[in-house]
């Protein structure tokens, strides 16, 4: 059982407030402001490299935590200042050619699809879009045809996209991809902290993560994960520094045998206490107690939205999860969020260029975005919801 009362003590910005706006940048527990701050008193004490030298155990810490949120060792943690840099820094490692072929989904990230977009300019690649079904799941069927016929390079694909509640199967992939020996990366920006992911079933070679969104660390944090696989076909990022490599002798270098070889030299370690304290604090919790509550709020708040006249949701999949997409009626979105603003509700706005493919199918350029996360109370979704009633 989670103690959600504690919870919200842990979090004392939640109280003046409904935050519902996780998949953005989420509320930090007290443990996690105090981990940085002490951190940061103790650099301008000693300054930055003593600390760093005296803080190695609790440096290792870092990894070691991430690699048991992800089910996995701490050789396969790197860490990165945020989301992206772990996917540029996994797609930088694979030697793309003219002609290989990425596989992707009609619903990735719209960074990530301006990455593989910026690839075929340079190198020419290919880019190709699995189908999507009329629930708004990947079509499996068509992912095998297009793995049978274009062999790729590279199969990416968002476990959760930013514009949409949809949890794509990540797993499923993984599966094709790995019987075929296929290298996988998966966007886990929006998942990770809010669901319980697990690297072992997903089967991928890399995984990218932020920590400001559902694992409630501070901004300037993320982390990659690298398969043993895919250190051992020697892959790494093509801009690598001597935090990634030694440098041997005058014409060469050797990168090291772990994940670290995707860091750079230079890391926020006053950040990076603060992301290990906020996924110390999930992991006590349980991640599965976690995703299990965030059911609750979700399904409370969609079966209060559904009493309402004029609102859809727009967020499609067998699966969804804590990140629910709406618009209500002819009202703009301007007027929908001076009326969230004035109840000091704290939300996003998805529009279109996050999402081009997903919201040219659904015939709209913007929604206003809602994610609960687990500080958030079943009551706080019933007044939500008569908020929303009242615009």
């Amino acid at each position: 059982m989670m103690n959600i009362e504690q919870i919200r003590q842990d979090t004392p910005y939640c109280l003046d407030k409904l935050f519902v706006n996780s998949a953005g940048s989420s509320l930090q527990p007290t443990v996690v402001v105090a981990a940085v701050k002490n951190y940061l008193d103790k650099e301008a004490q000693l300054g930055g490299y003593t600390v760093a030298d005296t803080n190695g155990v609790a440096i290792e810490t870092f990894y070691e935590a991430i690699a048991k949120l992800l089910g996995t060792q701490s050789s396969n943690i790197a860490f990165t200042h945020d989301a992206t840099d772990a996917y540029l820094k996994a797609l930088s490692a694979i030697p793309f050619q003219k002609g290989d072929v990425v596989i992707t989904s009609n619903d990735d990230y719209a960074s990530n699809q301006i990455q593989f977009l910026s690839l075929q300019k340079r190198f020419g690649i290919t880019i190709k879009r699995i189908k999507t079904l009329a629930n708004g799941d990947i079509d499996i069927a068509h992912f095998q045809e297009l793995i049978t016929q274009k062999t790729p390079k590279l199969v990416a694909i968002t476990h959760v996209p930013t514009n949409s509640g949809l949890i794509q199967n990540v797993e499923a992939i993984g599966e094709i991809c790995y019987q075929k020996a296929i290298l996988y990366l998966v966007d886990a920006c929006q998942s990770v902290g809010q669901l319980v992911v697990d690297v072992q079933k997903i089967k991928c070679d890399f995984l990218s993560a932020t920590g400001r969104k559902f694992l409630r660390g501070p901004r300037g944090t993320g982390f990659l994960y690298v398969s043993d696989r895919a250190l051992a076909k020697g892959l790494s990022p093509l801009f690598i520094d001597g935090g990634g490599a030694v440098w041997t002798k005058e014409q060469e270098y050797q990168v090291l045998p772990t994940a670290r070889r995707f860091q750079t030299w230079e890391k926020p370690y006053a950040l990076m206490m603060g992301l290990t304290t906020a996924i110390q604090y999930a992991t006590t919790i349980g991640l599965a107690n976690i995703e299990a509550y965030n059911e609750q709020l979700m399904q409370r708040l969609k079966h209060n939205l559904a009493a309402i006249p004029n609102v859809k949701i727009f967020d499609k999949g067998a699966k969804t999860c804590n990140l629910l997409t709406f618009r209500k009626g002819d009202k703009s979105a301007p007027a929908i969020q001076k009326v969230l603003n004035d109840h000091s509700v704290f939300h996003g706005l998805s529009t279109k260029e996050w999402g081009v493919i997903d919201y040219g199918k659904k015939g709209v350029d913007w929604t206003v975005r809602l994610s609960p996360h687990y500080f958030n109370t079943l009551e706080e979704m019933d007044r939500l919801a008569e908020i929303i009633e009242s615009i």
